[in-house]
């Protein structure tokens, strides 16, 4: 079959980091912009299953940034290296290379995991609230970290849901369940919740994929409007989402990095023929 013979040709190619583009080299696509995340030669592991083959990528400042590909390629499994999701994970681990944020390796054994965590906030593919109020859910966070300042939890709640487009639906129900909203209400609701920690990144492992295309349509927006105050990392499995939502767009296939570029070059115009391939449903 088509796809067989395309696939056994990816595989067969020499392994190795993502080629320069068209462009010039990876790392001057984000030139014009500050780089955030700094992805240098990264290796992963699952136990001894290698998930991320020598990973080179340069995350910029306030700018959306999509990964592509197909399932089990690496993406989430990237994406959880921002703010160490995969320490959870017994036996995932980094192997060669460094994430660094900010200039700082991220791994580092003097790292507080739980700060990281505030400046590097998550979405993830199923909604998931508290079983609380609407308004504990964003209160939950601050409480812990010790503030009990009524006036200022009361503000960045508002602030929160404000920010994530949600405010002026459920401020009348502030102390009524979170599992009482709808599915795309829960997903923007564990957005605001993310950014009431105050996060310089957002991650988002394929925030829309259980949600209706009016629910979809309503996160797409309101990640337009984020993008202006923070750094956003997106997985999809939906090629029209990331042309819509990102900026640039890195496609990855087997654990490796194969094309890193501007959305509208990627989708118009690819370096790679697995790229080309992939965008155009000829695999996947």
């Amino acid at each position: 079959m088509e796809e067989t013979r395309i696939a056994r040709n990816i595989m067969s190619e020499t392994p190795g980091p993502a080629r320069p583009n068209a462009s010039g080299a990876l790392g001057s696509l984000v030139a014009t912009a500050r780089t955030v995340v700094d992805v240098d030669r990264v290796d992963f592991y699952y136990r001894a299953s290698k998930a991320l083959h020598c990973i080179n990528l340069k995350i910029p400042e306030k700018r959306v940034t999509a990964f592509i590909g197909p399932s089990g390629c690496g993406k989430s499994t990237l994406l959880r290296c921002f703010n160490r999701m995969n320490d959870l994970i017994d036996g995932a681990r980094v192997t060669a290379g460094e994430v660094r944020i900010d200039g700082v390796n991220i791994n580092s054994s003097d790292v507080d995991v739980t700060e990281l965590r505030k400046r590097v906030g998550m979405v993830f593919q199923k909604s998931n609230p508290f079983p609380k109020s609407i308004y504990e859910n964003i209160a939950y966070g601050l409480r812990i970290a010790g503030v009990r300042d009524t006036q200022r939890i009361d503000e960045t709640v508002e602030a929160s849901l404000t920010s994530a487009a949600l405010w002026d639906e459920v401020k009348d129900r502030l102390r009524k369940s979170a599992l009482g909203l709808s599915g795309g209400q829960q997903q923007r609701l564990c957005i605001a919740r993310a950014i009431a920690a105050k996060p310089e990144i957002i991650l988002m492992d394929e925030p829309c994929s259980a949600l209706d295309p009016i629910a979809t349509a309503k996160v797409e927006e309101l990640i337009d409007l984020l993008k202006e105050r923070y750094t956003i990392v997106i997985v999809t499995h939906n090629m029209q989402q990331a042309t819509r939502c990102s900026d640039f767009t890195a496609f990855f296939y087997l654990g490796r990095l194969i094309e890193f570029d501007r959305t509208e070059k990627i989708f118009s115009n690819p370096v790679q023929k697995q790229t080309e391939d992939y965008i155009s449903g000829r695999f996947g």
